[in-house]
């Protein structure tokens, strides 16, 4: 076996406003969105919007009413403290800043060298709607 994340669910608070973010975000990583998908599944109380891709599916996620107030911490005990997504290199990384400018995104620090991460790691972060940290990396190897 090897270490292949096939999917990803994210708990949003506002699916419609991070739907918004997301149909903006997932075309620069790659995603077509004619292949992104919505279900519901009430079992479980919550609505899924989900982003197609071969390598990776991401898809978010509804709150169950009991946790709809809360608020978002990638500190807190099970939270996701951030998702990275590999660039090809740093044009990629670059391009991707430009695109985000345009957008609503909430750019947390623009395309730089972070060398306490690695001798050559170029990353862009940004945060979504409710705070979910988001970065896009290449590490020259």
């Amino acid at each position: 076996m090897q270490p292949l994340i096939d999917h990803i669910q994210i708990t949003v608070k506002d699916l419609h406003e991070a739907e918004a973010f997301y149909d903006i975000l997932m075309p620069i990583l790659g995603y077509d969105l004619n292949l992104k998908s919505k279900g519901s599944v009430p079992a479980h109380e919550f609505d899924v919007i989900e982003y197609v891709h071969p390598k990776l599916t991401v898809g978010i996620n509804s709150p169950r009413s009991v946790f709809k107030d809360e608020k978002v911490h990638r500190r807190k005990p099970g939270a996701l403290h951030h998702l990275a997504f590999q660039a090809k290199n740093e044009q990629e990384v670059d391009n991707a800043y430009e695109q985000l400018l345009r957008s609503s995104a909430n750019i947390v620090a623009p395309p730089q060298l972070y060398p306490q991460h690695g001798e050559y790691y170029y990353a862009l972060f940004i945060k979504d709607p409710d705070g979910i940290k988001l970065e896009i990396v290449y590490e020259k190897k």
